[in-house]
């Protein structure tokens, strides 16, 4: 794992200018590559590449970047790992080509040679971003990976394009304008991240996933991107020509495809993990690694001392099982809210996903022992994993046919109730009606069904579920209505809504909040996350499997747990899921209360919040409006971000 950064443009720069800049650009991400940096520079081109190195394939200098391929045609940056590139080298050898190392850089370059760069980029399997420049052709290329694993930030203005793996590379160039997009900020507000393409700041876009930029004049308009592949494709693809063998068959196809896609993601030269959580989908990889290993796999779990977001003890009975050489940490409230401060320097653009925090700790715990980590990240949004996925079906299927008046009847009676009180009503229930305890935060699910009843049209229901904010506008100072866009594709009428729910979250919630939460938590201690349940051949595969191979007898990823059966005891695995959470509202309310007090009431007349608004929902909240605590907390950490990269020096100083 690595940062890449790079400067293309038609002013006149001078080779110095240009190394200086793109040097200082790379050492703000030196986090995500401790072991080595490079700089390539052609000033006559206006085009420097610079880079941070985390050795983990090929440890000796003939991997150090950035690389030139062996005619000198091409120069690339890159960021990830092409997990099939011995296969490509064998490949490449055979018709003639030599390397000099074994890196997967030289098998990109020398693919990039002898293919061309869009076949080759159709022919890894891996994560990846990737700058490449062209003498030839004089054209920058910029490419990232099918799923949006690896991130990569793109800055244009007249005659200046610079790129990087993080916001703050971008930042530091000195010509950098910090501008806010407002309709990405109320989109922030209303889903706690930012959806592609956009970034939070104006001049800044995201590079979706799957897709290439390709630049030849840095002094004209920024072009489209051009996918390689797409979500969106795939899920048509697997529509038309859906998997027909029997659950054994499709059981023993998805086995075989789950099993190469982690023996792939198990090579590297450096000491190798897994984070385990207990729940399905780490405990499949975990599971699968081990079947591969010829030794116990390190495994890392961190425990919470409140029972009710602990799944410690589940993950030690997995790892027990299996056999792993398992390392648990167990850390209080305190320990968790020293991270808080920290959360605004390593999310350089603001996210609001509260599991930031037992991230970055999981991945601090096993960067003492390894320097790549295997997770179970991608297993819900490809099988189904998610509540909202049953729940949401049934209850927009049942209610988007009800008379508007009606549904708007009927939200107003259920959240005239607060939150608070339908959790209380909870307990009182639970002796009686012992399926009513098994639902934690009743009253925060009982007010989101209220707002789901309120949307007009069945994707504006499911955007409601998603959504901390029904309203996020209103919080923005000069934000029209509806600012905020909808996240993630669509697809076709042929999708059912289940496959259109799952399809906007595979576009959008997966590398926009859990990719980039856990590539900036695992970058920040410069630990390499690899996700194997992401192998573009597994999501394409998911995309084959109807309906009743994901969801049935009133569960998700059905599937996934015949594999896991195979390695584990149903009983070890079959309970409710619990997610990797924290008690935000009650540190909102808490140990927090003060910090996130002061910055929320901190916004000034004229300032890009509305104080007022804000003030006034602080307020609900302290009363006991604790529903709000997802949109508080993206409050917060807005204001936190803010007092970080608008209100601070600018790094390019």
């Amino acid at each position: 794992m690595c940062g890449l950064t790079g400067i293309f443009t038609s002013r006149d720069w001078t080779d110095e200018r240009l190394t200086a800049v793109t040097t200082r650009m790379s050492d703000t991400i030196a986090h995500r590559g401790p072991d080595d940096s490079g700089a390539w520079v052609d000033g006559a081109a206006g085009i420097a590449l610079g880079f941070r190195r985390l050795s983990i394939v090929d440890l000796s200098p003939l991997g150090h970047q950035p690389m030139e391929s062996a005619s000198h045609r091409f120069v690339v940056t890159f960021n990830g790992e092409v997990y099939n590139h011995r296969d490509l080298r064998r490949e490449l050898e055979s018709v003639g080509c030599q390397f000099r190392g074994h890196s997967d850089t030289e098998v990109i370059l020398a693919a990039f040679e002898r293919w061309g760069i869009r076949t080759s980029v159709r022919r890894f399997v891996g994560m990846f971003a990737i700058a490449v420049w062209d003498r030839q052709r004089r054209e920058l290329s910029l490419i990232r990976d099918r799923l949006g694993i690896k991130p990569m930030f793109v800055y244009h203005r007249p005659g200046l394009v610079t790129f990087g793996s993080e916001l703050k590379a971008i930042v530091a160039c000195d010509e950098f304008d910090s501008a806010l997009d407002l309709a990405s900020l109320t989109s922030y507000l209303r889903y706690l991240y930012v959806p592609a393409p956009r970034s939070i700041f104006e001049r800044v876009s995201k590079l979706s996933p799957g897709h290439i930029l390709t630049v030849s004049d840095a002094a004209s308009s920024l072009p489209e991107s051009v996918p390689y592949w797409s979500v969106e494709s795939i899920a048509a693809a697997g529509n038309d020509e859906p998997f027909r063998g029997t659950d054994g068959d499709a059981v023993s196809q998805l086995e075989a495809l789950l099993t190469d896609a982690t023996r792939l993601r198990m090579q590297a030269d450096v000491p190798l993990g897994a984070l385990l959580s207990g729940g399905i989908d780490s405990s499949t990889v975990v599971a699968l690694m081990q079947a591969s290993a010829d030794r116990p796999v390190k495994t890392f779990t961190i425990g919470f001392d409140r029972r009710e977001f602990d799944e410690a003890q589940h993950a030690r009975a997995i790892a027990s099982h299996l056999g792993t050489d398992h390392t648990e940490l167990y850390l209080t409230g305190h320990d968790a809210l020293a991270v808080v401060p920290t959360l605004a320097e390593m999310f350089d653009e603001p996210l609001a996903d509260p599991s930031q925090i037992p991230t970055f700790l999981v991945c601090q715990l096993a960067r003492r022992q390894v320097t790549v980590a295997l997770t179970g990240d991608g297993g819900d949004e490809l099988f189904g994993g998610y509540n909202r996925y049953i729940h949401g079906e049934r209850l927009i299927g049942g209610f988007q046919n009800w008379p508007r008046p009606i549904r708007r009847l009927t939200a107003a009676s259920l959240t005239s109730v607060s939150a608070h009180r339908w959790n209380r009503m909870q307990d009182a229930l639970r002796p009686v009606f012992p399926a009513a305890g098994r639902t934690r935060l009743i009253g925060e699910k009982v007010h989101k069904f209220g707002d789901l009843l309120r949307a007009d049209s069945s994707f504006g229901m499911y955007r409601s579920l998603l959504s901390a904010w029904q309203n996020p506008e209103v919080f923005v100072a000069g934000a029209g209505p509806n600012a905020s866009s909808d996240p993630g594709p669509r697809g076709d009428e042929s999708l059912s809504l289940l496959e259109q729910m799952m399809l906007a979250d595979q576009g959008a919630y997966l590398p926009d909040d859990l990719l980039a939460k856990v590539d900036r938590a695992s970058m920040a201690v410069s630990l390499e996350a690899r996700v194997p349940i992401l192998d573009h051949r597994v999501v394409e595969f998911s995309w084959k499997l109807g309906r009743k191979f994901k969801l049935r007898d009133g569960r998700g990823k059905w599937i996934l747990r015949q594999i896991l059966y195979k390695h584990v005891p149903a009983s070890l695995v079959d309970r409710p899921k619990m997610g990797f959470s924290v008690p935000i509202a009650e540190w909102l309310g808490g140990p927090l209360k003060d910090w996130a007090g002061d910055l929320l009431l901190s916004t000034e007349p004229g300032g890009v919040l509305r104080g007022d608004i804000v003030r006034e929902e602080w307020d609900r909240f302290l009363a006991g409006n604790i529903a709000s605590a997802p949109g508080i907390w993206a409050l917060v950490m807005f204001q936190a971000w803010q007092a970080r990269w608008l209100d601070a020096p600018s790094l390019a100083g």
